[in-house]
């Protein structure tokens, strides 16, 4: 859901404000976000329900008069423009860093020029930030480490209960110590509770990408667990709903937050 261009389907969930959680919801924070993406030139990628889509850049964000601008080569797009104008609804997503900025846009205007032409729309009412897939890695400490349990999927009578090393949008790595037996890469684990914290929770499948032997397993304060041996695996989320999603991201961006204030201390 949160990868590449495509935007979070926002609606899927059904609840009222399944979101929340991941609104930007000042709108001078609204405004700062919008002239980093104007200043850096950062790619914006506009697009349609219906498959119509643009890259362009913000061009200027004025935010007395609540518009921003959009340069656009209109030769470059001038196949699409008419009909991304004349949408219904239209979406834009951008990355600052790992973050990725999702907002719709309205009251759309194309401004013609000499040689170019300007997208103009109202300054968001609405703005989301997620984290941007694989981008960023929570590490968990030892103590009080998240777990993942599962089946052996060998030995289905053998339960597991792995501690994860780190977890990001995209999977998670687990550790296996030496005494279970092993796992292999290209297997699926079809039944998975991945428990975070006392609060985020969620079932999903594990798809095991890659297994990296690593020699004693290191504790929080970089010594060594001389009673592990084991190997770290590489985990893909699989089948992983929507309100799971919302949990995780949520989960990896409350630790990015304390570790920004950690580093600020």
């Amino acid at each position: 859901m949160f990868q590449d261009t495509r935007p979070a389907d926002l609606d899927a969930s059904g609840q009222a404000d399944a979101w929340h959680e991941f609104r930007v919801s000042h709108p001078r924070e609204r405004l700062s976000l919008l002239r980093q993406l104007c200043d850096g030139s950062v790619p914006v990628y506009l697009s349609t329900p219906d498959g119509h889509a643009m890259t362009t850049s913000l061009w200027a964000v004025d935010g007395d008069s609540g518009r921003i601008v959009f340069s656009v080569g209109y030769q470059e797009h001038q196949a699409h423009l008419p009909t991304l104008v004349e949408a219904d609804e239209i979406t834009a997503v951008a990355y600052l860093d790992s973050v990725k900025l999702q907002f719709d846009l309205d009251g759309v205007l194309l401004v013609h020029g000499r040689d170019s032409c300007s997208l103009q729309a109202s300054c968001p009412r609405e703005m989301y930030r997620f984290q941007r897939r694989g981008a960023y890695r929570v590490r968990t400490l030892e103590r009080h480490a998240p777990r993942a349990h599962f089946p052996h999927p060998a030995l289905p009578d053998m339960s597991l209960a792995l501690r994860v090393l780190d977890v990001s949008i995209g999977g998670c790595a687990l550790w296996l110590p030496q005494n279970v037996p092993p796992l292999q890469p290209g297997t699926v684990l079809g039944q998975a509770l991945v428990e975070l914290d006392g609060d985020t929770r969620f079932n999903t499948a594990l798809a095991l990408q890659h297994v990296t032997a690593q020699g004693a397993e290191r504790g929080s304060h970089g010594g060594t667990d001389r009673s592990s041996q084991g190997v770290r695996l590489g985990c893909e989320w699989r089948q992983l709903s929507g309100a799971a999603e919302r949990s995780l991201q949520h989960w990896i961006d409350q630790a990015q937050k304390r570790r920004r204030m950690l580093s600020l201390g």
